[in-house]
């Protein structure tokens, strides 16, 4: 039986959490015992943290790391780390505002075996069309930089093979802020087997995204600056 972790950055996600918790642990079910779902949660200044201690009463599988840092991208990495050291043969990494779907993990789940790497794609996107433009923007600097062709490089839905990640994430460092987007960078310029599947992702279920159009361009020109540097290393 394979251990699945289930990991999520948490950020004043407490009009979500609850919802988010109860309709993602079950994908747990029918795995190894050691499974569990992982919520990286610091920095919050709502309910969040106080929610997520209550849901642990009744979901034992679920675990909050609370030390990780307040951003999304040193968020991720930590909890990238933390499955790989406690044992996880394969990593499952969504967000925690409700815009993917549980039921559409199962199908990631029966390709684990014939992939280090199944990543979503948001071909309908409905976080808004500004958004949209600049995943193809990220997607076309990836071709420039890395000549990689990937379709989608940062959408949070996305089943690893843990030692496969393991093998690439000391390469960024830990406050890193992109690296779902170099991890899938990684996986198709070393030439891992990876695949792509159209997923759902819907408009923010509750409460304000963190993540305006200016932190983005903001994010993006040190990104270009990243970017060099990522690739002189490889």
């Amino acid at each position: 039986m394979d251990t699945l972790y289930v990991v999520m950055p948490a950020y004043n996600e407490k009009d979500n959490i609850e919802e988010v918790v109860t309709s993602w642990y079950p994908v747990l079910e029918g795995k190894n015992p050691d499974s569990r779902l992982v919520i990286a949660d610091s920095g919050s200044t709502d309910d969040t943290h106080a929610i997520l201690e209550k849901l642990k009463e009744t979901y034992p599988q679920l675990e909050v790391l609370s030390d990780t840092g307040k951003y999304h991208g040193p968020k991720v990495i930590a909890l990238y780390d933390y499955a790989i050291k406690n044992g996880a043969d394969f990593i499952f990494q969504t967000d925690s505002d409700g815009q993917t779907l549980p039921e559409e993990f199962d199908a990631f789940w029966q390709l684990r075996n014939g992939y280090k790497g199944i990543f979503g794609h948001r071909v309908v996107r409905g976080d808004g069309k500004s958004r949209a433009f600049v995943e193809k923007v990220v997607c076309f600097l990836l071709k420039c930089y890395f000549h990689v062709k990937v379709p989608d490089a940062n959408a949070p839905f996305r089943l690893m093979d843990a030692k496969t990640v393991a093998k690439y994430l000391p390469k960024l460092d830990k406050d890193y802020n992109l690296p779902n987007i170099m991890m899938t960078t990684y996986f198709a310029y070393y030439k891992e087997e990876m695949t792509f599947r159209e997923v759902t992702f819907r408009p923010r279920q509750g409460g304000k995204n963190s993540i305006n159009i200016r932190k983005i361009v903001k994010i993006g020109w040190k990104a270009l600056k990243d970017f060099r540097k990522l690739k002189k290393a490889m």
